[in-house]
């Protein structure tokens, strides 16, 4: 009865203002009350400050300052090896596996479409078909800043405007189309292991999402779809991330998605549905096609 209420009042409550309002306290410097603000947050979810780069809350101005806080040197160290990509953020997986009939699972029986994913961009969604995907969820506690699973040039970025739904695992079990119908940022790469998109996916009270390259995405919230290209690799003005590297952030937690395309990479099988991610773990690793011995004509007799 409390879930089905819980989920009632998702499609109830005002989320935009509430995101709007959320953001605007997010950024106050209220002193004593930010600070007090900080402490019963980071007390409440158990977040580990021994992590960041500055553990003391007195560090942070304002409640953004200290929810985008970078970590320590060392604390998530980045996978070596030319066919391993790491984990591209703190949470938990919840879900990952193949593109199927160009479904992608989100829970409890519910999909959700391919190219619905992508803002009906039918074109980029086709070479993602049989491929792989990942979605990893950034609870409240969680470092909420997004980093490269691996080397690659930005291509393409889409803001895609829509609901603000929560993105826990009780809405993901129950909101159709979760990922689809939400607010998200679309970043597509060209790598080594061919095309790779990384989702920034928009939710309730999430103030802003941002990228190292652009800064801010939103807000504001305009309700159109904007899409910016960029330069190929060794072209002038290309924008190239090496893997491990921060390329966005949330103010406020939310979803990261990862598509790949078929037959480049395969998951690591310690990675299931709950498991616990850190960013900078094994998360794949390439798929690379053998050699096969050159076949040999049999000689003609004559």
């Amino acid at each position: 009865m409390l879930e089905k209420f819980k989920i009632k009042l998702q499609y109830l409550l005002p989320k935009q203002g509430l995101t709007r309002l959320a953001g605007w306290g997010a950024e106050r410097r209220a002193a004593m009350l930010t600070q007090w603000v900080i402490k019963a947050f980071a007390s409440y979810y158990k977040v580990d400050m021994k992590e960041a780069q500055d553990p003391k809350f007195s560090a942070y101005a304002t409640f953004n300052d200290f929810f985008v806080r970078p970590l320590r040197a060392g604390a998530r160290p980045v996978v070596s090896g030319l066919d391993m990509l790491c984990l591209p953020a703190d949470g938990a997986v919840s879900q990952l596996g193949a593109i199927v009939d160009d479904k992608l699972f989100q829970a409890k029986g519910h999909f959700y479409s391919l190219e619905a994913l992508l803002a009906g961009n039918y074109q980029l969604a086709e070479k993602f078909k049989e491929g792989q995907f990942a979605t990893t969820y950034l609870a409240p506690r969680d470092y909420h800043r997004v980093h490269m699973p691996c080397d690659g040039v930005l291509r393409e970025m889409t803001y895609v405007p829509g609901d603000l739904f929560s993105v826990n695992p009780l809405t993901a079990a129950n909101v159709p189309n979760l990922f689809a119908r939400n607010e998200r940022v679309i970043c597509v790469f060209d790598t080594e292991f061919g095309p790779m998109v990384q989702i920034l996916v928009g939710a309730t009270i999430v103030g802003s999402i941002e990228t190292v390259w652009a800064g801010q995405i939103t807000p504001p919230r305009e309700g159109v779809i904007k899409r910016w290209t960029y330069p190929a690799t060794g072209a002038e003005g290309a924008i190239a991330l090496e893997k491990g590297q921060e390329m966005g952030r949330f103010k406020l937690g939310s979803t990261v998605i990862n598509l790949f395309a078929a037959n480049q990479i395969t998951f690591v099988p310690q990675l299931k549905n709950g498991t616990v991610t850190r960013m900078g773990e094994p998360f794949a690793e390439a798929l690379r096609v053998s050699k096969t011995e050159e076949t040999v004509s049999p000689d003609v007799v004559i």
